[in-house]
């Protein structure tokens, strides 16, 4: 059994990795990362995985140069995904995520293997407008249509699933591309105030890495076609989760893109068994306390 997990080397793909590793041992997993973001420090010690670096553009030209016969199902997860940051980062979301994509899908469609992929769960906000709110939004969206139309014209076999605000060890705590909840952790741990976009109401549906991943192999596994939110299901506002770290805080301006809202519904994935199992409270507990 062989798997290509793109962006292997990145914060959920190198989780994804290891879980795959324990349900499958005799499977062989490749790792197809560009290192934008992702990095060597997620690389996992096991000789069961293969770390090649590349673009998902090339994965039909990477493939041709490696000792593997076949492949059985790719998990595509190498993908820019942010959405304030994608009006300065057009270009680079055009091509990771547009034409890489394109060619995830001709490589699956050629090789007769599953397509498990990560959407965006920025299309579902302001029932459905919030597509359009960004560039990553907008491409992210256009490609879940590509996906089913490639489908219909050429019988691919996918499972489409959506992540919401996802964190956990090892997410990102600094520079541009940091997730809130980790900003906010460093925020903290230096003693500084937490700075919260306007208004604060907005809520986002947090979930931890772990469940994120188990609810990803769950749907790779029993799941068929689109529509999989891998979300709690329950929201909190971005100035609830401030208080939940410390009542030092400071609201800055809005930013373009952001949507007002996010929620997953989670009723498709739970009827396949998964359910998430991680406390957000719980976790941001168990932080406080490792401060020193």
């Amino acid at each position: 059994m062989v798997i290509i997990v793109t962006g292997g080397a990145g914060f959920i793909g190198s989780n994804l990795i290891k879980q795959l590793l324990e349900r499958y041992p005799n499977a062989q997993i490749v790792s197809i990362d560009n290192y934008f973001i992702g990095s060597e420090q997620n690389h996992i010690d096991n000789s069961r995985v293969d770390y090649r670096v590349g673009h998902s553009m090339d994965i039909n030209e990477m493939w041709a140069e490696m000792p593997y016969e076949q492949v059985d199902a790719v998990f595509h997860l190498g993908e820019y995904s942010r959405i304030v940051q994608s009006f300065a980062d057009i270009d680079m979301v055009w091509d990771y995520n547009m034409r890489g994509t394109k060619e995830v899908v001709k490589f699956c469609g050629a090789h007769s293997c599953r397509l498990i992929y990560a959407g965006s769960s920025s299309k579902f906000g302001n029932e459905g407008a919030d597509e359009n709110l960004s560039p990553y939004a907008w491409i992210k969206a256009k490609n879940i249509e590509y996906i089913k139309n490639f489908s219909n014209w050429f019988g691919l076999d996918y499972v489409i699933t959506y992540f919401y605000n996802v964190y956990g060890a090892g997410h990102l705590k600094m520079g541009d591309y940091a997730t809130v909840i980790g900003i906010f952790e460093t925020q903290y741990a230096k003693g500084e105030p937490l700075t919260v976009v306007a208004p604060g109401t907005q809520s986002r549906d947090f979930t931890h890495v772990e469940d994120i991943v188990s609810g990803i192999i769950t749907c790779y596994e029993k799941g068929k076609g689109d529509g999989y939110c891998l979300g709690t299901g329950q929201p909190e506002q971005i100035i609830e989760l401030a208080r939940m770290f410390t009542d030092n805080y400071v609201l800055i301006p809005e930013r373009q893109g952001e949507r007002y809202a996010g929620q997953a519904d989670n009723a498709k994935v739970r009827a396949l068994g998964w359910e998430p199992k991680h406390s957000l409270a719980d976790y941001i507990a168990s932080f406080k306390e490792s401060v020193v």
